[in-house]
């Protein structure tokens, strides 16, 4: 839980462009006032934050990726036409990786679709992907973790898309071209919290 707790804290404040109280940080990272005061003097001591303010955020991207944990619970289908499918779908989801970057900046080719859900929502999107195709490896891949995932996830193109930091780490844990993506994408996100 530790780990979550500290990557809830980081998304919250990549995601938010101003400084937020530490209450208003304990609210939306779901953690207690005590943790993000903890979490806060050690990010500060690294000279990523100064208060709740981000000062470093390709630093703090960084940090993040130490201690990012990737979803290990996911299943693939191969779905024709799964944008189509997913703007008329009315469950919970966010793209992230090769498809959200490619909504956001247009430099990777969307050669798989990643998909999060929720835990409670795994068997209904199975249920309906089989429908809709075929379950093994393919072109769409859904990601089981935990809600708050979905922080500042937005509407783009009629599809629903993490955040721009989440997207950054989901890049760069990916490697090769998707770091590449996301290094791009780090100077969007220095004009965000700046």
């Amino acid at each position: 839980m530790r780990g979550l707790k500290r990557e809830r804290i980081i998304r919250v404040l990549l995601a938010e462009s101003k400084s937020l109280s530490k209450n208003e940080l304990s609210k939306r990272a779901n953690c207690t006032r005590q943790w993000i005061i903890l979490f806060l003097r050690e990010l500060e001591k690294n000279k990523l934050v100064k208060e709740t303010k981000v000062v470093n955020p390709a630093g703090l991207i960084k940090f993040w990726l130490t201690i990012h944990k990737k979803p290990k619970k996911y299943r693939e289908y191969m779905i024709k036409e799964p944008l189509k499918l997913l703007k008329k779908i009315k469950l919970d989801y966010a793209l992230t990786t090769y498809q959200a970057e490619n909504i956001v900046q247009h430099h990777l080719f969307p050669s798989r679709i990643d998909i999060y859900i929720k835990e409670e929502d795994f068997q209904t999107w199975h249920s309906l992907l089989m429908k809709e195709g075929l379950y093994g490896k393919g072109n769409v891949r859904t990601i089981v973790t935990e809600e708050h995932i979905f922080y500042g996830k937005r509407k783009l193109n009629g599809l629903s898309v993490v955040s721009l930091p989440q997207i950054i780490i989901d890049l760069f844990a990916e490697g090769g071209p998707a770091a590449e993506a996301a290094q791009m994408l780090l100077a969007q996100l220095r004009k965000h919290v700046s």
